[in-house]
Parts: C-alpha cells; structure tokens; sequence
C-alpha cells in the first residue's frame, strides 16, 4: 500500500473531475449482509471509483498449461512461491512477465545493473486467481493466428523500426511519445488503474497511464462519419440489462493496439459482480489482422487509494537523449 503511494506521489498531482460524478442511491449491502448491486439515480448500475487490473493471469495461455483452462488451489500457492522467488532484486516483471518467469524459474535480473533500470518497486503486488489465461475465446487461451498480409506488414514495420529508430520523433512509438498508450489497454500491475465517473448521459474512463480519458455518449448518438479517425476511436455505450456496452469504431491506423489496422472494432462490457469486483470483457476484431474475433475477461477489482496524475511529459527527458544520441550516431559514421 505505502509503496503505491509513494510511487503515485511522484507521478503527480490529483485529478479532480468536479460536478460529474453522479451520487449512488444503493449502498450496495442490504440488511440481511447480502450484496445487492448499488444503483445510480437513474437506475443504472453504479459503477464509479476506482478499479485496478494487477491480474498475475497472462493474457494467453503458457503452452505448459496448454488445454487446462483452471489451476487447482494447490498449483496456484505453487505458482505464488515461485513468482516469490522470480522477483529477485533485478528487472521489474511487467504483465505476462511475472508468470513466465515462475513457470520457468527464472529470477529477474537487470539488463543494465550500470544505469539501473525499473524494479520491483514500481509494481503493484499482483492478484493470483485460478484462471489460466484473460482470453477466454477462443478456447485455447490463445489470440487468433494472424492473416498472412498482417504478418507480412509485421515484419516490414520491423525492419522499418531497425533501420529508422530515430530520424525524427515519429519513429518513437506513441507510448514514449507520451502520447497514449492505446484503448483498450489491458497491461497489469504498472499504472493499470481506472476511474469511472457516470451520469445519465454520459460514463467517463480514465486510465491512469498517460491519464488518457475517454468520455462516451450513452444517448444513442451515431458514430463519427468513416472519414473522422482517432487514436482511441469512436465510443459509443449503451446498457443491457445491468452490463455497460461500449461499442468503439473509426480507429486511426496510428493506433495500432496490437498491431491492428484502421479496421478495428472494439466492444468492451462492464458489468458489477460483486462489491470489489467489475468484469471488464473485451471483444476483439478486426479481419484484416487476426483470423477470427477474440474476448478477454479481465477481473477488475476495486481500489480505496485514489488515482494520481501520471505526469508523463513533465518527466519525458529521454525523448531528448534519443534523438541527441542517434544524431551523434549520424555524424560518427559520416566522419569515418
């Protein structure tokens, strides 16, 4: 808890959103101790504050666990220890890194111990459950094999990257650009907090990385003309029942979650499960990348610290570096 505090602290000041949030008419806990879903004036589900994805689950499946969709409780304590032990005192474990690390029982160490690098410090401790992978379809756990045109474009914007790193900040990718790091973002345990703020016409979500804030018309409006194009889309709600559609279409090709194209849609559900847990399931598709839709279910869990400010130019030296080192870089081989 502290070392989250502390890390937010540094990050920034408060985002303070006054006058939106909409006040909850449910307290969410009937008399009896029973849960009952909290509910907004309007009628719908409640649900704003604070929610964190620190899910040690991996996004696909590890192929050691390749047709088991669930860990007994026994293997999952087994799994603690290990990602205990993975640690170490190197290299921070990101995402998917910490399991794989534990699976293979590697510890973390640095790949520049001169410098220094992320460590540990930085990361939230993870939440271990029994699943063995966030997509839930297909069935394997795994995303869908890619088309043989988006492999193809994979490998050329490879070779692109490795021969152009830097010869002008378009060639650094939007992350760290400060720019954004893309919609949906489904990275765990590394400023992988959301706040949502509702009101009848309108639910806010604001991710704590690069303080990116999406606010979605829930009016039935229609999408933006095919011409308009966004980094984050265009997003549009609506509810089912007590589930929270959003609906995001007219993606910039400079989005590239993934590697997807201009032809990505997105429908994200929300839906209050309990009183600490929203499941936040996306859907993904796009023909042209991937060769069949794919869902991640990813168990969000609520948070009672308060989201700060990831004030990420205030702090973007490295941008400066980069360039400044490749253009001696420039000069060296012109000299020669």
């Amino acid at each position: 808890m502290l070392q989250r505090m502390v890390r937010a602290l540094s990050l920034g000041l408060t985002l303070f959103y006054v006058g939106f949030a909409t006040p909850s008419v449910a307290v969410g806990q009937a008399a009896d101790g029973i849960w009952t879903l909290p509910r907004t004036p309007d009628g719908h589900p409640d649900l704003q504050g604070v929610w964190a994805n620190n899910n040690a689950t991996p996004l696909e499946r590890p192929e050691e666990w390749s047709g088991k969709a669930a860990l007994t409780d026994e293997e999952v304590a087994s799994l603690q220890a290990a990602a205990a032990a993975a640690v170490g005192d190197g290299d921070a474990l990101f995402g998917d890194q910490l399991v794989l690390a534990a699976i293979d029982g590697i510890e973390a160490t640095s790949y520049d111990p001169t410098t220094g690098n992320y460590n540990q410090f930085w990361i939230a401790e993870r939440d271990f459950t029994n699943n063995t992978s966030l997509v839930i379809d297909p069935p394997d756990g795994r995303i869908p094999e890619m088309t043989r045109e988006a492999g193809d474009r994979r490998r050329f914007a490879a070779a692109y990257r490795r021969d152009h790193p830097a010869d002008s900040y378009t060639d650094r990718p939007l992350q760290e650009r400060c720019v954004t790091y893309g919609v949906p973002r489904l990275g765990a345990g590394y400023n992988s907090y959301y706040q949502v703020f509702q009101s009848a016409e309108h639910v806010v979500i604001v991710n704590e990385m690069i303080h990116d804030a999406r606010v979605i018309p829930l009016t039935g409006q229609p999408h933006l003309v095919d011409s308009v194009r966004q980094l984050h889309g265009d997003s549009r709600g609506h509810w089912e029942g007590d589930t929270l559609v959003i609906e995001t279409t007219n993606y910039s090709s400079a989005a590239q979650f993934r590697g997807s194209s201009d032809g990505l849609e997105i429908v994200e559900r929300l839906t209050r499960v309990g009183p600490k847990v929203l499941n936040y399931e996306v859907t993904i598709t796009d023909p042209t990348i991937w060769m069949r839709p794919w869902t991640v279910l990813v168990p969000l869990r609520t948070s009672e610290e308060p989201m700060f400010e990831y004030a990420c130019h205030e702090g973007n030296i490295g941008m400066d570096g980069i360039l400044a080192g490749h253009r001696a870089e420039e000069r060296a081989r012109a000299s020669q």
